[in-house]
C-alpha cells in the first residue's frame, strides 16, 4: 500500500513517514499543493493524507480538481482547521475523512486502516455479497458497482452512499438517517453535505441513462428504486 502526505510542515511529514513506515506502508510525501496534486494525478496511490493548508494551492483546492478530475483514489484531510464550516466544506468537496491536528497518531492509523479495508476488499465467492436492482449491480465485497454492464467509477463514499440506498431499497431515507450511516464525523442538520454526495452520486448512476433509479421525497429524504 502505498500512502501520499502533503503537508508543508516538515516535523509532520518526518512523524507520519516514520509512523507508516513501521506499518510496512509505502510512503511518497509532498511539501505544497501543486506537488502533491500532480504526484496523485500520476497514479498508483492507495490513500492521499493533506492538510487544507498548503502553498501554491490549498487542500481543498487539491481535493476538488481530484474528484472533479473522477480521482476516486481515498482521501483524508489532516488539518488544524476544525471549525464545522471548514470539517463540511472537505467533505462536501469529496474527502472520505477529517482528522483534526494535534491528532493521536493510533487513532490516525486506525482511519487509515478501516478506510483501505473498505477500498481493498478481498474477492467474493460466487454470488455472496452482491445486490441487484434493475440494471444495477452492486458487489459489496469488491466495492464495485456496475449499471447496464457499464463499470461506475465511485468514490469511497459515493459507493458507501449507494450501497446504503441499495440495501433499503424502496425505502425513504432522511438526510440525518443517512449522515448518521456514512460520516463519522457530527454534521450540523442544516448542512448540505449528504445532498451534494447525491447529486455526485446520480451524476455516475443516473446521468448517463435513461431511467432514473436515485429519487428526492420533497421534505423527507432519498430513494432508490425503479419507477415506471
Amino acid at each position: 500500500m502505498k500512502l501520499l502526505i502533503i503537508d508543508a510542515d516538515t516535523k509532520t511529514l518526518q512523524m507520519l513517514q516514520n509512523a507508516f513506515a513501521a506499518e510496512g506502508y509505502q510512503v511518497q510525501v509532498a511539501s505544497d499543493g501543486e506537488e502533491g496534486l500532480h504526484a496523485a494525478q500520476a497514479g498508483g496511490i492507495d490513500l492521499v493524507l493533506l492538510d487544507a493548508d498548503l502553498p501554491r494551492r490549498d487542500g481543498f483546492s487539491v481535493v476538488e480538481s481530484l474528484r472533479t478530475a473522477g480521482n476516486d483514489t481515498p482521501i483524508i484531510f489532516l488539518t488544524a482547521r476544525g471549525s464545522v464550516e471548514d470539517r463540511v466544506h472537505g467533505l462536501s468537496l469529496g474527502s472520505d475523512d477529517y482528522v483534526i491536528k494535534p491528532f493521536v497518531p493510533a487513532e490516525l492509523l486506525a482511519r487509515i486502516k478501516s478506510l483501505l479495508r473498505r477500498t481493498r476488499a478481498p474477492p467474493a465467492d460466487g454470488v455472496r455479497g452482491l445486490l441487484r436492482i434493475g440494471d444495477l449491480e452492486l458487489d459489496l465485497i469488491r466495492h464495485r458497482a456496475v449499471r447496464s454492464g457499464r463499470h461506475l467509477k465511485l468514490t469511497p463514499k459515493e459507493f458507501a452512499l449507494l450501497s446504503l440506498l441499495a440495501r433499503q431499497r424502496g425505502q425513504v431515507l432522511s438526510r440525518p438517517v443517512i449522515a448518521g450511516q456514512i460520516w463519522d464525523t457530527k454534521l450540523d442538520a442544516n448542512t448540505n453535505v449528504v445532498d451534494v454526495h447525491v447529486r455526485r452520486l446520480r451524476s455516475k448512476v443516473d446521468d448517463p441513462f435513461d431511467k432514473k433509479m436515485v429519487h428526492t421525497v420533497r421534505g423527507v429524504g432519498y430513494v432508490l428504486e425503479e419507477r415506471a
